[in-house]
């Protein structure tokens, strides 16, 4: 049950922590907003760091490094290239196509074990949100097509890097005494070390141009869409299969529908339908 509500709560901050970032690409490009938000996130859980056996864990370490640099610097830089482009609906759609990569991955890389009941909950979820990123809710119009093309095909990107990098933490946490809170804070650090030569911040010229009141958005949204999120997605793999924890993962295409009318996007009764055959299919998924 600690995974089940460990997945939810983590659909739900991550959810609303897109909405928020959604807002902060006025003002600065994805990597820099990924490395703002980890540098956040980083110094938060800090005092994680002075509770680990390095010696005794340098090979966990490193894997939760790579998948730190796999799943948080590339992963969510295209995430948030995509949230851009498409919004926090569509971006959640692509990515919540994540169950049946991870069924997969989670089968051939650490052989884990899927249920036919399961296959059908996924296979489910996947054929709905399939038809809800292709459900057409935006204008005829050649260069915000060319945008949202690039939006779709950054979001997939986000989630090949993403599920593999859960494939590698969940390797971690299922076979050390390596706790969700420390996992988080090196998979945060290996994220850093990445984005941190490469990516160029003005802090002074953010300091004068982003508003007082973006500025607490962005570290709000830090703090759930980052902090919050990945501790809860950390505790989901230290107690579900990579596949399963996936699977409940991807309710968050059905609360973005909270936040859609937010942002502009045409609703209709075929989404609302799809949206909660995605709900139905995790449902399957989780009594397998």
């Amino acid at each position: 049950m600690i995974g089940i509500f460990a997945a939810l709560g983590a659909a739900y901050a991550g959810t609303f922590a897109s909405f928020l970032f959604r807002e902060q690409t006025k003002y600065f490009s994805a990597s820099q907003l990924n490395l703002i938000k980890s540098l956040i996130a980083f110094l938060i859980f800090f005092p994680a760091l002075f509770t680990i056996d390095i010696f005794s864990n340098y090979k966990n370490i490193i894997i939760l490094i790579i998948s730190g640099f796999l799943g948080i610097a590339v992963g969510d830089t295209f995430f948030l290239s995509a949230l851009k482009r498409i919004g926090t609906r569509k971006t959640l759609t692509i990515e919540a196509l994540s169950p049946i990569l991870a069924n997969i991955l989670g089968s051939l890389l650490i052989n884990e074990s899927i249920s036919l009941q399961a296959w059908i909950g996924t296979v489910i979820v996947t054929l709905s949100l399939i038809g809800i990123s292709i459900d057409k809710t935006v204008d005829d119009d050649y260069d915000l097509r060319l945008k949202t093309k690039y939006g779709f095909l950054y979001a997939i990107i986000s989630v090949l890097c993403t599920v593999l990098a859960a494939v590698l933490a969940r390797l971690v946490l299922s076979n050390s005494d390596l706790n969700p809170l420390q996992s988080s804070e090196l998979r945060l650090f290996g994220s850093l070390i990445i984005l941190i030569p490469f990516v160029r911040i003005d802090f002074i010229k953010i300091n004068n141009n982003v508003p007082k009141r973006s500025k607490v958005k962005l570290l709000l949204a830090s703090f759930l869409g980052t902090n919050i999120e990945l501790l809860l997605q950390q505790t989901v793999f230290k107690f579900l299969t990579v596949g399963l924890g996936w699977t409940l993962l991807s309710c968050a295409p059905a609360i973005s529908l909270l936040f859609a009318k937010a942002e502009g996007e045409k609703m209709n009764i075929v989404t609302i339908f799809l949206t909660f055959m995605t709900i139905f299919g995790v449902l399957i998924s989780l009594n397998a």
